[in-house]
């Protein structure tokens, strides 16, 4: 499935899953608009026709006490009317399902209406005595047990109408809990599908990352963390940078193969240039004139160059082809740094430096390195030292104990390296702009052989500078190193270290 399509398809997953509690909540409410149109429709609707029912009956007693004090066809016509009323509101009480409440009010109001009528007539004819008679032995307990079967109604429907309010009740607090709970499932699998999709992206983009990132470090064999056979943009993207890491890596090989045959071949040209100009010096071919002296020197002095770039190139092309070997032996470390003190004293007289070693406690007698090649490294950046520092200046080798391992500084008060060119100083051929203030060119290649050589010794070299103020290059070496040749993974694992 391509990025574009599990992106859609993980968006529309995410929106299904979210509507879900919207769906549920609706399903409640819709559950709970029912029970409260019930309530509404029943027990509500119940509750006003008893009331209306009882203030009816209540009319048409005052109608009756009325008609007893003036019994005229008005109020005659108006008890008729009240009692109608009274019995239509008996009737709906049917509606309500309350017993038999509807049924006896209707049947008190039947007996009632006859007698109405038969007391208006004894009031008509001046029968008064009759007409008292019907009112209290009919009319009077009529009107007294239409009331009573009110109350029992009106009980009957308070205990229904209350355990509709708790059904009601029960139902608002059931739909949100299960609105609350489709809500927290949605949120929860809507993440777990977020944080798969993203996982799924954000997986390749790392390793894509990484894989660029150690190419740019030199580490050409390095292997995604990606399958080229997936079926979307990574799985292109992957089978792509396989195949550029694997040119690069035949470009780089091809590269460090001809560095090293031209390096080799070049030596035995330039011996045989170094050979002839000795002889010639010698007079072998008769003696030079006085013009011919300086010009065979500058010769010799360009011939020993180009053998020196020669011999670097090779040194580098060796190192990277994973060829560069260490011949670790024990050292005396004092001994070492005595030669260097003294190598560089006469150096220093010339160029009036201030030149010391300085040796702090705790130091171990004796070490297990290469001295022929740390002391390339160390005089190379002794050779810097002198190159970028102006008469006057300091120049100091000190050499500290650091746990199981032993620190070589050598810090100068020269020209000093631009901030944003110190990443690079390692790297082959490349020259920083303080050459300006060089006693002599170099060739750019002193620092990337010393670092092969201290890495190959599992060391580590940094360099710190400030423009104007002066370089401080510092080596981390372990006291004692096993004999071993440089491999290519080595090299390419220190270069990372190097560059992160």
């Amino acid at each position: 499935m391509t990025l574009r399509a599990r992106l859609a398809l993980g968006l529309v997953i995410i929106a299904t899953v979210l509507v879900v509690p919207l769906l549920v909540a609706r399903a409640s409410l819709h559950r709970l608009h029912d029970q409260v149109r019930s309530l509404r429709e029943g027990e509500f609707q119940a509750s006003l026709v008893l009331g209306r029912l009882r203030d009816a009956l209540g009319d048409v007693r005052a109608r009756e006490l009325a008609l007893g004090v003036t019994p005229t066809d008005t109020v005659h016509a108006q008890l008729v009317a009240a009692l109608r009323a009274a019995t239509a509101l008996a009737d709906s009480l049917d509606h309500f399902r309350l017993d038999s409440a509807g049924h006896r009010i209707r049947a008190d109001l039947a007996t009632m209406t006859p007698a109405v009528e038969r007391e208006y007539a004894a009031m008509r004819s001046d029968s008064s005595a009759l007409a008292d008679r019907i009112s209290q032995s009919i009319i009077a307990p009529a009107l007294q047990d239409a009331d009573r079967q009110l109350s029992p109604a009106e009980l009957l429907l308070r205990s229904r109408t209350r355990d509709r309010v708790l059904d009601a009740e029960s139902a608002v607090m059931e739909a949100q809990r299960s609105t609350l709970t489709a809500l927290t499932l949605a949120l929860l699998l809507a993440g777990l599908i977020a944080f798969l999709l993203t996982r799924s992206i954000s997986r390749p983009v790392v390793a894509l990352e990484a894989g660029m990132r150690a190419v740019a470090d030199g580490e050409l064999g390095h292997t995604l963390d990606i399958r080229t056979g997936r079926n979307d943009e990574f799985g292109r993207l992957a089978a792509s940078f396989q195949d550029m890491s694997r040119q690069l890596a035949e470009l780089d090989k091809l590269k460090a193969e001809f560095v090293s045959i031209a390096s080799h071949e070049l030596k035995t040209p330039i011996n045989v240039i170094l050979g002839y100009l000795t002889l010639m010096e010698e007079g072998v071919y008769g003696p030079l004139t006085e013009k011919q002296k300086p010009v065979t020197k500058t010769i010799e002095a360009q011939a020993r160059t180009i053998a020196r770039l020669a011999s670097q190139l090779l040194d580098v092309s060796r190192f990277e082809a994973g060829g560069g070997r260490i011949d670790a032996r024990p050292v005396n470390l004092s001994t070492m740094l005595d030669e260097l003190e003294h190598t560089f004293h006469v150096l220093a007289v010339q160029r009036e430096i201030d030149f010391r070693v300085t040796r702090r406690p705790g130091l171990p007698g004796e070490v297990v390195w290469d001295a022929e090649r740390i002391n390339e490294v160390t005089g190379n950046l002794l050779s810097n030292a002198f190159k970028f520092t102006p008469p006057g200046g300091t120049i100091e080798l000190i050499a500290a104990p650091a746990g199981d391992r032993v620190s070589i500084t050598v810090r100068d008060t020269g020209a000093g390296i631009p901030p944003d060119q110190l990443p690079h100083v390692f790297e082959k051929f490349y020259q920083a702009d303080n050459q300006r203030s060089a006693s002599a060119k170099g060739t750019g290649l002193g620092l990337a052989i010393a670092r092969e050589i201290v890495t190959a010794h599992k060391g580590d070299i940094t360099c710190e500078s400030e423009p104007g103020k002066g370089t401080t290059f510092s080596i981390l070496l372990p006291v004692s190193v096993e004999n071993r040749r440089k491999t290519g993974a080595s090299h390419h694992a220190s270069t990372s270290g190097q560059s992160a």
